[in-house]
């Protein structure tokens, strides 16, 4: 897939220049603020830099941070070391600081005003890319039927980007109609393919560009390479996480202002999510759990945390909803209007940082059209070996809430995480992009990158067999052996998801997963599900059994 390449515009670089001034200025004022305490407020500066430096081959345990000086000329130096629970704890703990309560601002944006609706009246509605039947009803909460058009909807698929129809209203109130970010702007879209990550933070010189972080299973990383690795894992665009970082703590152009904006980049104040990568983790789960609950139809409210509920506007794209959860998790009404539709909110800070996102969504837009197509898919196994399907659609990865996961585990003698020698083989032809840490992807239209066309993910890949980065596959090919690396597993399996242009895609819905003809159903439980050809059903089944035995060519 060609995708065009984008310059960094001149207002872009201005603002570059303004912030880099403005920090320096903050910098020498955080600077005289700190000797201040250090000369009346005792050992404060010595409590940060008198406690030994971690290493990866002595990191301490998770949640429990050691602040160590960092290569920088920022005011406040830090690398945050976070690891894997171990049976030692450090002697000294750092206390956690509790961020000051958000000011509720005096008067709420005109362009967060809900809406109000008149019952049963006609709404006209221009379907977006991704939008299918069944969803749209739960969405307007109407039923399949009452959505009307002059030209075919079908019933299932994707219904074409633009074409009108006719809804009545049933809705009482809801959020405002205003869209945020497009949906290419989210997740790690083809538009993400020419950002230079390590060029864009060492140009902003902030605390970033010098900080780095012990992450369990990948030593010690700089504060760009998390960034990308949340963003390829996650599948999320790296310019909204820039933007989150800025937003909540300046760490783009300047440096964290205090030490729970150190600890807590993002404010997630949660045990044991102390540090860059896990607050980045944590977001782009919430973030990923709205984008998807608004694309599979599973969320059509918010609820905050005083427990107001705002019922969403049935116009909304992916992106939006996606942006519109995560704040409505941290913040009551007031404030989440203020940050979402505020003048200092977080679109002004992505506007300065990247300009307009629509104008660049043109490019890459719409990510599904309605002659997009699985391709033919193979069981992702060997012929003639009987496997069992373990769990039914479930989430793609880590906390994004999005079911577009199925679980197959290989016969075995013994529970648990054994060494299984079955193989786990490619399901259609590709190229392997990615092959570490127990997960191998697979880029079908062979152009190096995850962020287009389909990518197939095998996770639980063990280490000793597994294929090199680069290898071109044939379907039917080995991939390597199912175990429990790369992730939490209670036993040796195989986690199989589906992406397209940077989309994880639901394992049933419009483009359900399709192996051999075996089409995905999910459960009413969160490990439930089937696949289902013609009269044959497959149950999912923890413990295996007859009822989830599937093999090749069955």
């Amino acid at each position: 897939m060609a995708v065009p390449i984008s310059t960094k515009s001149a207002g872009r670089l201005n603002h570059l220049q303004r912030v880099q001034r403005e920090r320096r200025q903050r910098q020498n004022r955080l600077i005289l603020g700190l000797l201040a305490i250090a000369i009346f407020g005792g050992g404060f500066l010595a409590y940060e830099t008198g406690r030994p430096q971690a290493r990866p081959d002595d990191a301490p345990s998770a949640g429990v941070p050691i602040l160590a000086p960092a290569a920088t000329n920022t005011p406040i130096q830090a690398a945050i070391y976070a690891a894997e629970p171990t049976a030692t704890l450090p002697v000294s703990v750092t206390p956690v600081p509790v961020e000051p309560t958000p000011t509720i601002p005096a008067s709420i944006p005109t362009q967060a005003a809900k809406i109000q609706y008149e019952k049963d009246a006609p709404i006209l509605y221009y379907a977006q890319s991704g939008d299918s039947i069944g969803v749209l009803a739960v969405r307007f909460g109407v039923e399949v039927t009452d959505i009307t058009s002059t030209a075919p909807i079908p019933a299932e698929g994707f219904i074409p980007e633009g074409q009108l129809l006719l809804i009545p209203s049933r809705l009482e109130e809801t959020s405002s109609r205003l869209k945020l970010l497009p949906d290419s702007e989210v997740v790690n879209s083809p538009s993400s393919i020419d950002f230079d990550m390590n060029a864009f933070v060492n140009e902003a010189g902030g605390f970033l560009a010098s900080y780095q972080e012990y992450v369990y299973g990948n030593g010690v990383m700089s504060g760009a390479d998390i960034i990308k690795k949340i963003a390829l894992e996650f599948s999320i665009h790296p310019r909204l996480l820039l933007t989150l970082l800025e937003y909540e703590s300046h760490w783009v152009y300047d440096a964290p202002e205090n030490e729970f904006r150190l600890q807590f980049p993002l404010g997630l104040q949660e045990e044991g999510r102390v540090g860059l990568y896990r607050q980045l983790e944590t977001a782009a789960g919430m973030i990923e759990t709205g984008y998807y609950g608004w694309r599979e139809g599973t969320m059509v409210v918010l609820t905050f945390p005083d427990g107001t509920v705002l019922r969403l506007a049935s116009e909304l794209n992916c992106g939006t909803v996606g942006l519109m959860s995560y704040y409505a998790q941290k913040f009551n009404f007031e404030n989440w209007a203020a940050v979402l539709y505020g003048q200092d909110g977080i679109l002004g800070t992505y506007q300065n940082m990247f300009g307009d996102p629509w104008v660049t969504a043109q490019d890459y837009e719409p990510l599904f059209t309605p002659d997009v197509l699985q391709p033919e898919l193979i069981l992702p196994f060997q012929e003639n070996i009987i496997w069992s399907m373990t769990v039914g659609p479930h989430a793609a990865w880590g906390a994004a809430d999005v079911r577009a996961a199925l679980d197959f585990a290989p016969p075995s003698s013994a529970p648990g995480c054994e060494t299984n020698y079955a193989w786990v083989v490619a399901s259609a032809a590709g190229l392997v992009v990615r092959s570490e840490n127990g997960t191998v992807v697979l880029d079908l239209d062979g152009d190096g990158y995850e962020q287009t066309g389909w990518n197939l993910i095998y996770l639980h890949i063990a280490s000793w067999s597994r294929v090199p980065v680069g290898t071109w596959v044939e379907k039917g090919d080995k991939l390597g052996h199912p175990s429990c690396e790369g992730g939490i597993a209670t036993g040796t399996h195989l986690h199989f998801v589906r992406k397209y242009n940077g989309e994880w895609v639901p394992a049933e819905g419009p483009l359900s997963f399709n192996l051999e003809g075996w089409k995905a159903k999910a459960g009413t439980s969160e490990l439930g599900g089937w696949l289902v050809k013609g009269d044959q059903i497959i149950k999912a089944s923890l413990v295996g059994g007859y009822i989830s035995q599937i093999q090749r060519g069955q």
